[in-house]
């Protein structure tokens, strides 16, 4: 595995800068042309400038940074600087879960946010929430069940809803298939802000939007400060705290805070994971999507202008073991748990097969006239994009994979009004349309990547796959801090019993298709709990992750990475560094004291956090 080493990102922002001249976007939805890069529009595609890392001696990457310039220097010397109690980089889920916790403590909170959306896979990512089967009453934090209760009353109160749809008190705006709760990206972000706004009004929060992380200042096991630069105006500010969350999506901070982490897939001698590799992997990543939100007018033609690499991803068949169905663009593609080739169909007219699955409008739900048709979120199998990864490689890199993923999406499209066989047997639906305004982009894709996979710090706990899966549940497991509990679950078994419990989730183990080869990994899980250790790096006392950067594997980051679970993770982060500045002390503290733990547990569960789980079954 990797241990970060130090790293200073502001040569390589320059750097990505300058190769992002040179990239050739995406453009208009109509015309496909190629735009001339402006310096403010070029600067809004900033959003995956990630940091590179050297990352120990099998590190592939190896640049040297180059050397600070007069422009850089001076622009340090005249950057401003701002105080919280908590500076949260990444306003995803997890980032405002951890911002809305701390600030109703009374703290005073920074978040940054790269996008101009906050609220992360929910928002900016256009991904509707994954979650469990009971999370309409229970599986949430309060504070979750009220976000999902705040979108379902913007629906009611700003959309004509039909008298039908407005008296259903579990309403889906779209009835997809994935959730019970498939509603536009937009509506979360306008709920997210709904949330945050007495805090924002109050001064107990800021959110610099447009800004990410360039640089971090270290003390022995401490950050000091971290320094963000602004993607509009290139203006560097330092955020100082006593504590810092890094809930970015691909865990950015703990290379610049040199914090030990660990990415891609652990051996099977580290973990003994049944599921795990022989040998460590650290680039074998779950595969990243460019999500896109389709509707279809039926009668019209809006067919696209063939993408630049349709005639590539049209013929691209996954490498994969075991082997992919075939080509990436059909409608065949591999069953996640039985391996199987599956055909579930795609019916735009009649809201079925891969539409109905996370269709976001059912325009039936709405007054007639509402929308011209109903709209369904693309984030399926066919644009997972599995040819690189977007952290641990160089800038230039990273930007490449992010356009191909873009160009797969726009081929899927385009696949998908030209070619796609229709139960008629004619082939295309050229009334499906990208909806850039639903995502707030000119090119109709999300704002940013759906990540399924991050860094992951070095935890005091890691939670591996016999802690949550049914068959692997025994009296001899191996649990530092968790004890075996007696079950009513399937064959008697439960997940590993946190006694540091600070949440709780249930999902699928869900891999998707990886960059190293392999095809899906779906097995069961049972609910578990999020245990307290797998939030404190073994070693920095002020840093703590706020995503999907907690102490799990490869496998078991496959049901720790869903909405749910990632907002109750920011939650209980936020919460424990108001307690532990109310009790002065620190995290570490409060999981091995006893008296300490407790009492955070008791303001976790008055906050409406749940810690444990009824007796049940796998999801």
């Amino acid at each position: 595995m990797w241990i970060a080493q130090g790293f200073d990102n502001t040569a390589l922002f320059r750097g990505w800068i300058l190769h992002l001249n040179k990239v050739t976007l995406p453009g208009s939805v109509g015309s496909m042309r190629r735009p001339v890069l402006r310096r403010r529009s070029f600067l809004k595609t900033l959003s995956l400038a990630v940091p590179v890392v050297a990352s120990g001696p099998a590190s592939a990457f190896g640049q040297t940074q180059a050397s600070s310039t007069a422009p850089d220097e001076l622009r340090r010397r005249h950057a401003k600087e701002l105080t919280a109690d908590l500076v949260i980089i990444g306003g995803g889920l997890g980032g405002c879960a951890a911002a809305l916790a701390a600030a109703r403590k009374g703290l005073r909170v920074i978040m940054t946010e790269e996008t101009d959306w906050i609220g992360g896979q929910l928002t900016a990512q256009a991904v509707p929430p994954d979650e469990n089967p009971w999370i309409e009453t229970f599986g949430g934090t309060r504070s979750y069940l009220d976000l999902r209760a705040r979108i379902r009353d913007y629906y009611r109160r700003n959309f004509p809803l039909t008298a039908e749809a407005r008296a259903k008190p579990y309403l889906n705006p779209g009835n997809g298939g994935v959730s019970k709760l498939c509603h536009e990206p937009r509506v979360a972000l306008a709920a997210l802000t709904e949330m945050l706004a007495p805090y924002l009004a109050g001064q107990r929060a800021q959110i610099l939007l447009h800004h990410q992380a360039l640089r971090a200042a270290t003390s022995g096991d401490r950050v000091e400060a971290v320094t963000v630069v602004s993607r509009e105006s290139g203006r560097e500010t330092i955020l100082r705290a006593p504590y810092f969350a890094d809930a970015t999506e691909m865990g950015d901070l703990l290379p610049l805070t040199k914090t030990e982490y660990v990415t891609g897939a652990e051996s099977q001698k580290e973990t003994g994971e049944p599921h795990a590799k022989p040998e460590a992997q650290p680039h074998n990543v779950q595969a990243f999507t460019v999500c896109f939100p389709m509707e279809y007018v039926h009668g019209a033609d809006h067919t696209i202008e063939k993408p630049r690499d349709y005639d590539f991803w049209r013929e691209y068949v996954p490498k994969l073991t075991p082997p992919w169905t075939g080509k990436l663009l059909s409608l065949v593609y591999t069953h996640p748990i039985t391996l199987e080739p599956r055909n579930i169909g795609f019916d735009p007219v009649k809201r079925k097969g891969l539409f109905h699955y996370r269709q976001i409008v059912d325009r039936r739900n709405f007054v007639e006239g509402t929308y011209a048709g109903d709209v369904s979120l693309v984030n399926w199998p066919q644009n997972d994009y599995l040819l690189g990864n977007l952290f641990e490689v160089a800038p230039d890199e990273a930007a490449r994979h992010l356009e191909r993923a873009k160009q797969l999406s726009l081929s899927l499209l385009y696949w998908l009004q030209t070619e796609v066989p229709r139960p008629d047997g004619g082939a295309g639906w050229k009334g499906l349309r990208l909806r850039p305004d639903i995502v707030g982009t000119e090119d109709g894709l999300a704002k940013y990547p759906y990540i399924r996979e991050s860094r992951r710090i070095r935890a005091e706990f890691t939670v591996l796959e016999q802690h949550v899966r049914p068959d692997a549940r025994s009296d001899s497991l191996p649990q530092p801090s968790a004890t075996r509990s007696p079950s009513d679950g399937v064959g008697g078994a439960t997940a590993a019993e946190f006694k540091d419990s600070v949440g709780i989730g249930s999902y699928q183990i869900d891999l998707h298709p990886s960059t190293g080869g392999d095809n899906y990994i779906d097995i069961d899980s049972l609910p578990f709990q999020i245990p307290l250790g797998a939030l404190l790096p073994k070693r920095v006392e002020n840093l703590l992750p706020a995503c999907k950067n907690l102490g799990v594997t490869h496998i078991t980051n496959g049901c720790y990475r869903l909405h749910p679970v990632e907002w109750n993770i920011g939650e209980a982060v936020g919460a424990l560094v108001a307690f532990c500045l109310a009790q002065k002390r620190q995290p570490r503290e409060v999981r091995a004291q006893t008296n300490l733990l407790r009492e955070f547990q008791n303001l976790l569960t008055q906050d409406g956090v749940p810690l444990a789980w009824p007796r049940g079954t796998p999801r």
